[in-house]
């Protein structure tokens, strides 16, 4: 397991230009001329942003412009060089920095972080990549449910890069190589048991490790999200984040949770924005692997919606939360070492890592 590698991830609007170029597309061709290992951009399905109006799924259409998310993780040296050059294309949106430990091959030599029982994997494999026939996000999501994971969402890419070639997916085209990600939360002694197994797969996906906190699940709480400083000892801010994990069939007063959750976030001014993404297969709890199937009333796919905030715009959001989620869903914490938003050409924040322990 290696520790120096980061993770950047922005969010923005889909349609957001740069010069001539979207955003987006200007973001990956970056990511593809620097040789960015791995990279996904992600569409989001619903959300609210610095201009406060919401985007759902209700009513979005492909001639909106939805919400995305683009992750990259690289060596230290290289995402921090990246995260210049993203910071001076973006004028409106939000981006973040993270540490991620990458797991390598020897399972024997794992080393988790220090004083987490909880940990956060993420698996980037090709979109369309088979082990033994089945797909292979199929074949780790059960893998997973065996070694009781708490939770997985499998998240389709429609561009990146992989193994630092571009990857974008097109309308035909079997699009194999196009990444996709798996977002798995399990115990430190989960992982331990299923690394060797994920090791051993063809296609073996490539797999990072965060800290992470389980706060709540299936309506019980465990945990509130941690109060945090606001700053480190060298006085660089701290920030958290909130990922809800629930189904796009669960529902909470005759609508799906994701939207409600949304809707009470943004009429409650306690966030600043929120994206919601939709998976395509998963589980969460005892809940055995599903996803969306030719027949059946309504979507039972995962659907994940994330929060970033300070600690105390995390704390007054997971009031709403909470009461959002009074019987399902798994809601974890992580702490977000550096953060930057955009707003008509200002920034604020820093790209600096704070230190602080978990």
């Amino acid at each position: 397991m290696s520790s120096a590698h980061l993770k950047l991830t922005s969010y923005l609007a889909a349609r957001q230009r740069t010069g001539q170029q979207y955003l987006a597309d200007a973001m990956l061709d970056l990511f593809a001329d620097s040789g960015v290992a791995h990279s996904v951009m992600l569409r989001g399905i619903a959300g609210f942003g610095q201009h406060g109006e919401i985007r759902s799924d209700e009513s979005l259409t492909l001639a909106d412009d939805p919400s995305i998310q683009i992750s990259a993780i690289d060596t230290a040296a290289t995402i921090s060089a990246l995260a210049t050059g993203v910071a001076d294309m973006t004028s409106s949106g939000l981006m973040t920095v993270e540490s991620v430990a990458l797991l390598g091959n020897d399972p024997a030599a794992l080393l988790l972080p220090e004083g987490s029982e909880e940990v956060k994997l993420t698996m980037h494999i090709g979109r369309n990549r088979r082990i033994d026939g089945r797909e292979a996000f199929k074949v780790i999501c059960e893998l997973l449910y065996r070694h009781h994971f708490a939770s997985a969402c499998v998240l389709l890419g429609v561009d990146g890069t992989f193994r630092g070639g571009r990857r974008r997916a097109h309308f035909f085209g079997s699009n194999s190589a196009v990444p996709l990600i798996i977002v798995a939360v399990g115990s430190s002694d989960d992982v331990r048991r299923a690394m060797p197994a994920l090791t051993a797969l063809p296609h073996r996906p490539m797999i990072t490790a965060e800290r992470v906190q389980v706060c709540k699940r299936d309506g019980l709480v465990l945990s509130r999200p941690p109060v945090l400083p606001a700053h480190d000892g060298q006085g660089r801010p701290l920030w958290q984040q909130l990922v809800i994990d629930t189904s796009e069939s669960t529902q909470h007063h005759g609508e799906p949770i994701h939207r409600a959750l949304i809707q009470r976030l943004w009429e409650s001014g306690t966030s600043g924005g929120a994206t919601v993404l939709r998976g395509v297969w998963g589980f969460h709890g005892a809940h055995e692997p599903h996803g969306d199937k030719l027949i059946q009333f309504g979507r039972h796919v995962p659907v994940l919606t994330v929060v970033v905030d300070t600690t105390d715009g995390i704390a007054r959001s997971f009031e709403a939360v909470d009461e959002i989620t009074g019987k399902h869903g798994l809601v974890t914490c992580e702490t977000v070492p550096a953060l930057m938003t955009f707003r008509g050409g200002v920034r604020h924040g820093s790209l600096d890592l704070a230190d602080y322990p978990d």
